[in-house]
C-alpha cells in the first residue's frame, strides 16, 4: 500500500520473530531440563540435586520471556489503536500546540460526550483501525468519524453531508458511491470507510506529496482552498505546511481536534477518560449476496434481530438489499458461520425460497424489463396486476409477480 513503510514492515517481521524465538527457547528450556534430569538420574544422586536445581533457576527467566510475549498481543481495540499512533511523538511548534490543548481541554471539560461517542465507536472502530493498519496510514485517522459525525453512521449535517465520514452527495458521487432512493453508499460504513481512506492518499499524492495533514484540510475545505493558501504563504517566504497556513476556522481547527482527541485516547486515564470495552477483532461479518433480500427475511433465516441489521446496514433505506446496488450485508459476528456461508453461495435457494414476490417499481422501469428480469411473462404481469396501461408505471409502485 502507498503509506507501508519498510520499517513497519520490518517490525512486524522482528515482533513474529521474537515471539516465535521466545516460544521455541521455553521449548528448548524445557527440553534440555528433562534431558538433564534423565542423565543425571542415572549417573548420581548428587549429580540429580545440583541438576534440578539448576533447571528450577533457568525457569523462572523462561516463563518471565513467554508472559512478556503474550503481553505483546493487542488486549482490545482501544491498545492495537494506540499502537498504530504515528504523530503522538511528534512536536509541534508552540502556537500549532496551543491549538491542540486548547481541544483537549474542551474534550475533557465533557467526558460525557467522549464516552457517549466511543461507545458509538463500538461496532466500528476495530474494523477501521484494521483497514488504516493494512495501508500503514497512521492510527489517528480512525478518528476521523468522532470528529466529523461522533461516530454515527446515519448522521446528516445541515449542508447535505452523510455518514460516518461526512460526504457530500458531489463528492460521494465522485468517489463512485452509489446513491438512489434505495440505497446511500455515504451511509454503509464499509463503502464510504473506503472511499475515505481512498481520497486521502490520493489527495496527499497528487497535491501534497504524501503530507497527510495537508490532505485532512482538504478533506475538510477542498483542494482549491489548500492550494490557494499554500502559494499564497510561499509567495511570502513562509512556510507552507499545514500549521502555518492561513485557512478557514473549521479548517484550522480540523487537524488540532484529530490531534486532541487522539492525544486523549492515547492516554485515557490521564485525562480522567473512561473508554468502553471493544473487542480488537470487527464486531460484524461481512455476507455478499447476489440476489435481493429484505432485513426481514435475513432477520428471520439469521435468528438475529432486525434492529440489530439495521443499525449494521444504514445504508439500506428501505430495509432492503438489491444487489444492483449494494452486494454486502453485515451481520452480527456471531451468526452461524454455515449460515452465512450458505447465504453466500450465488445459486443458494434460502433467500429465493422465502422472498416477498413483489417489486416496487423505479423510475425508468418499464413491464418489459420487470418482466424479463423475474423471468415471468409481461403478459401474466399485466393480468396479476389488473393494468389497463402498461406505460403509465408510476416509481413507488408495488407489482405482484405471482398469481395471487
Amino acid at each position: 500500500m502507498t503509506y507501508q513503510t519498510i520499517r513497519q514492515r520490518l517490525l512486524l517481521s522482528a515482533g513474529s520473530t521474537v515471539v516465535m524465538g521466545l516460544f521455541l527457547a521455553a521449548a528448548a528450556s524445557s527440553q534440555a531440563s528433562t534431558d538433564n534430569a534423565y542423565r543425571t538420574h542415572e549417573n548420581a544422586t548428587a549429580d540429580t540435586a545440583t541438576s534440578s536445581q539448576q533447571s528450577i533457576s533457568q525457569q523462572p527467566s523462561a516463563y518471565h520471556y513467554f508472559w512478556d510475549a503474550l503481553d505483546l498481543e493487542p488486549q482490545d481495540a482501544w491498545s492495537s489503536l494506540r499502537a498504530s499512533f504515528q504523530w503522538q511523538d511528534k512536536a509541534l511548534p508552540a502556537d500549532a500546540q496551543a491549538r491542540v490543548d486548547e481541544w483537549i481541554e474542551h474534550y475533557r471539560s465533557s467526558p460525557q460526550n467522549i464516552a457517549a461517542i466511543t461507545e458509538r465507536a463500538t461496532p466500528w472502530l476495530a474494523w477501521i483501525s484494521q483497514q488504516i493498519n493494512e495501508r500503514g496510514l497512521p492510527g489517528e485517522i480512525a478518528l476521523i468519524p468522532f470528529v466529523e459525525s461522533s461516530f454515527d453512521p446515519s448522521a446528516r449535517s445541515h449542508r447535505g453531508a452523510a455518514g460516518l465520514w461526512q460526504f457530500m452527495p458531489g463528492t460521494g458521487d465522485a468517489l463512485g458511491l452509489v446513491r438512489n432512493s434505495h440505497y446511500d453508499g455515504r451511509l454503509d460504513v464499509i463503502t464510504s470507510t473506503e472511499a475515505a481512506l481512498n481520497y486521502l492518499e490520493m489527495q496527499a499524492e497528487k497535491w501534497y506529496q504524501g503530507d497527510l495533514m495537508l490532505s485532512l484540510a482538504a478533506y475538510n475545505a477542498g483542494a482549491g482552498t489548500v492550494n490557494r493558501a499554500q502559494r499564497q504563504a510561499q509567495s511570502q517566504g513562509l512556510s507552507d505546511d499545514y500549521w502555518a497556513l492561513s485557512l478557514p476556522n473549521e479548517t484550522m481547527q480540523y487537524v488540532p481536534k484529530l490531534k486532541a482527541i487522539a492525544t486523549i485516547i492515547n492516554d485515557p486515564e490521564h485525562y480522567g477518560v473512561s473508554l468502553p470495552d471493544i473487542h480488537p477483532d470487527p464486531a460484524f461479518a461481512e455476507v455478499q449476496l447476489a440476489q435481493p433480500v429484505s432485513l426481514t427475511q435475513a432477520s428471520q433465516l439469521l435468528n438475529v434481530s432486525q434492529s440489530a441489521l439495521a443499525e449494521l446496514n444504514p445504508g439500506l433505506l428501505n430495509g432492503s438489499l438489491d444487489p444492483r446496488s449494494a452486494q454486502t450485508l453485515l451481520v452480527p459476528e456471531e451468526v452461524d458461520a454455515q449460515v452465512l456461508a450458505q447465504l453466500s453461495q450465488p445459486n443458494d435457494t434460502t433467500l429465493a425460497s422465502s422472498a416477498t414476490h413483489t417489486h416496487r417499481v423505479e423510475s425508468g422501469d418499464s413491464l418489459s424489463a420487470i418482466a424479463a428480469r423475474y423471468n415471468v411473462n409481461q403478459q401474466d404481469l399485466i393480468r396479476w396486476n389488473a393494468i389497463d396501461r402498461p406505460e403509465t408505471l408510476q416509481p413507488g409502485q408495488l407489482l405482484t409477480l405471482t398469481e395471487r
